[in-house]
């Protein structure tokens, strides 16, 4: 077992199904796999982002759970420069007025 899956076996609270993670609607696991492959490529600790989704977690009324994923997400690409505001605010745009391919 990789690194990687020893980690996201060890994640408590995740949405599973028979042991698999469920996920509602496509950009859900793609925000999920982003988030688990960025902590390989850019280095940042598993526990930092963990402790990110507590806090928006906590931040709010009750959400839907990949929501807040996707806010920590976002906010931990941007405190490590991974992203830049505007590039975050361009791709949420595509993605809005459907720009993009949704795949992607």
């Amino acid at each position: 077992m990789s690194e990687v899956d020893r980690r996201v076996a060890s994640v408590e609270g995740l949405p599973r199904k028979n042991g698999e993670l469920v996920f509602e609607a496509p950009w859900q696991g793609r925000a999920f796999g982003m988030a688990v492959a960025l902590t390989e490529r850019d280095g940042y600790e598993w526990e930092e982002f963990r402790q990110r989704l507590i806090a928006e977690i906590g931040r709010g009324p009750d959400d839907e759970y990949y929501a807040s994923w996707l806010r920590a997400f976002e906010k931990l690409l941007l405190d490590h420069d991974s992203l830049t505001a505007d590039e975050l605010a361009s791709r949420t745009s595509e993605f809005r007025a459907m720009e993009r391919d949704e795949v992607f």
